[in-house]
């Protein structure tokens, strides 16, 4: 009987041949060739497959020097592969958020090298090449970043971006946050410029601002000079999504990064609501009615809904009574000087909050005590030339561990304070897509150096960050994990004995779990 036998070689391939069982043997008829992929053991068993199934008794098949000198023509070569799963996976991807209005297939290729693996543009030919993709060439590449820039390409993204967030969920609730990403360039320019990191670097850097959906979904994006101010960046992002889609009954979620006297004012000019987390500092004003009658103490999982003044003046500080027991209902009307401000005690926080303090009491000390070298830490205060642990701001400090405060002009009627605090919470996911955006998608744009060639980046990255996030909310996977999954899986095109051979790849679990989510 003739079969197919698979033989591990000394180098690691697999070498696949045909045989026939004689004498209790395994004999050799022919060598088909060796693999190294599965994609390519497939193909190798499919096209011994073939030759058996044609007719055993006729396994010569009449090589000829057509072959070419120098190699046995009854070796299977491989001609071609393909990731056509993942290519089609995001294709489908494109097509079904609309991108492909764009008409670009430059642009889409940009796009999926940076999904694929995240490098530069000269580069993205390797990653496209490697995966079956024909690549378009470099200057077509390089003219797609003028076109993106010139023809609009970033409103036509936001466009679909918005028309999907629409239809998919609940666009009345958008997440607001910024980042920064940096150059290692030496000189500032009108944009780069060296400006607060939270990683504490020197180089100039642009601060970007995005806008996504309760779900994560990019819906805006933007970027700014490298100096500016956190808080002067989200009027404009959400002016130009209001305007953009003419919006006016949305509410604007952020951190407290984004709690500014003239921004909260600004929105709510706009007509827009938003809902911004409060600085700890504010309690014991905010609070004072709550201390007084209460004390300091709290129930795990307490709300405390109550009003905060727009401003520090004292008119404003005084609609919050503490003669008062009962914590006033936030009216727009009759609070016209104050905002809703609503308060939460979690006992798992102020476990949290208490360790924190304890290492800046304990590193405090260490340096008031010689101990450790550093510049000035919190608790520590200095009178004529002489470090002291400052007890009364630690103090104040503890007094407050567990509270968190949001910020909101949306009465209690059509948002109750869980309901408030529950939306606030959301707002991880723009930081997920952010760190999507610069570890999966690298978004930090060190290639570019000029303003159009950084906003045509921002938009490759503003595209690419909606079909991760689209194909994450399908599948609940990250677009890491897909690509992995995915990526190895490979149409083989083998030409043996001058016969085209093509092979598909065996599905993993996760590969077939990934196709069912997305065809579902």
């Amino acid at each position: 009987m003739v079969f197919l036998r698979k033989v591990r070689t000394a180098s690691g391939a697999t070498a696949v041949q045909i045989a026939v069982r004689r004498d209790r043997r395994d004999v050799v008829i022919e060598h088909l060739g060796s693999a190294h992929t599965e994609a390519e053991l497939a193909a190798l068993m499919e096209a011994g497959r073939a030759k058996i199934h044609a007719g055993q008794g006729e396994l010569d098949l009449g090589f000829g020097s057509k072959h070419g000198a120098g190699r046995d023509p009854r070796q299977a070569v491989v001609t071609a592969k393909t990731s056509r799963l993942l290519l089609q996976v995001l294709r489908d991807a494109w097509e079904t958020l609309g991108f492909n209005a764009i008409g670009d297939e430059a642009f889409f290729q940009l796009v999926a090298a940076r999904l694929i693996e995240p490098t530069s543009m000269t580069d993205s030919a390797r990653v496209l090449g490697e995966v079956g993709l024909a690549p378009v060439h470099r200057s077509s590449m390089k003219r797609a970043l003028t076109r993106c820039v010139g023809r609009g390409y970033r409103d036509v993204v936001a466009a679909k971006c918005f028309a999907h967030a629409a239809t998919a969920g609940d666009v009345t609730l958008c997440l607001y946050d910024v980042t920064t990403l940096y150059f290692e360039a030496e000189k500032e320019d009108d944009l780069r410029k060296v400006g607060y990191s939270k990683e504490r670097r020197v180089d100039p850097q642009i601060v970007v601002g995005l806008l996504v959906d309760r779900h994560g979904f990019p819906l805006e994006i933007g970027c700014f000079e490298g100096n500016r101010a956190e808080t002067t960046t989200i009027i404009p992002i959400v002016r130009q999504f209001a305007d953009r889609h003419n919006l006016a009954d949305i509410a604007i979620v952020a951190d407290a990064g984004m709690l500014s006297a003239a921004n909260l004012t600004a929105l709510d000019q706009a007509g827009l609501r938003f809902i911004v987390g409060s600085r700890v500092t504010k309690a014991p004003a905010d609070l004072e009615s709550h201390f007084r009658w209460h004390g300091e103490a709290f129930t795990d999982g307490q709300i405390i809904d109550t009003i905060t003044p727009r401003t520090a003046t004292q008119a404003a500080r005084a609609v919050n009574d503490p003669r008062i027991k009962t914590e006033p209902v936030w009216d727009p009307d009759l609070h016209d000087q104050s905002w809703r401000a609503v308060w939460a005690y979690s006992a798992k926080r102020a476990a949290r909050d208490s360790k924190t303090l304890t290492l800046q009491e304990n590193r405090a000390i260490a340096v008031i005590q010689g101990e450790k070298a550093a510049r000035t830490p919190r608790f520590v205060k200095t009178t004529n030339g002489t470090r002291s642990l400052d007890e009364a701001s630690l103090a104040r400090a503890r007094r407050l561990v567990g509270l968190k405060g949001y910020v909101t002009n949306i009465p209690a009627d059509l948002a109750t304070a869980s309901e408030v605090i529950g939306n606030y919470h959301d707002l991880w996911r723009v930081e997920q897509s952010f760190r999507m955006s610069k570890t999966d998608l690298r978004a930090r744009p060190m290639f570019h150096h000029t303003r159009d060639a950084i906003e045509a980046h921002l938009t490759i990255v503003f595209a690419a960050l909606a079909v991760a996030r689209y194909l994450q909310n399908k599948t609940g996977l990250s677009i890491k994990r897909i690509i992995r999954a995915l990526r190895p899986l490979q149409d083989v095109q083998i030409e043996l004995a001058g016969h085209p051979v093509t092979a598909t790849p065996q599905l993993s679990d996760e590969a077939r779990t990934i196709l069912d989510a997305l065809t579902h």
